[in-house]
């Protein structure tokens, strides 16, 4: 699974992991995250994720 990187602060969602503190299950990739999913650590949305190559 692909990882997503925040270009704002540097977080790294990992679809492997999820995003627990949002309730996001180990296992989700980028695209299926809600629309209103942000960042978990600096609340930015999705649009400021860039695909990790």
């Amino acid at each position: 699974m692909e990882k997503y990187i925040c270009t704002a602060c540097g977080y790294t969602y990992d679809p492997e992991l999820g995003d627990p503190t949002t309730g996001i299950e180990a296992g989700t990739t980028f695209e299926d995250l809600p629309d209103d999913w942000v960042c978990p650590l600096c609340g930015v949305g999705k649009a400021m994720f860039k695909k990790i190559d």
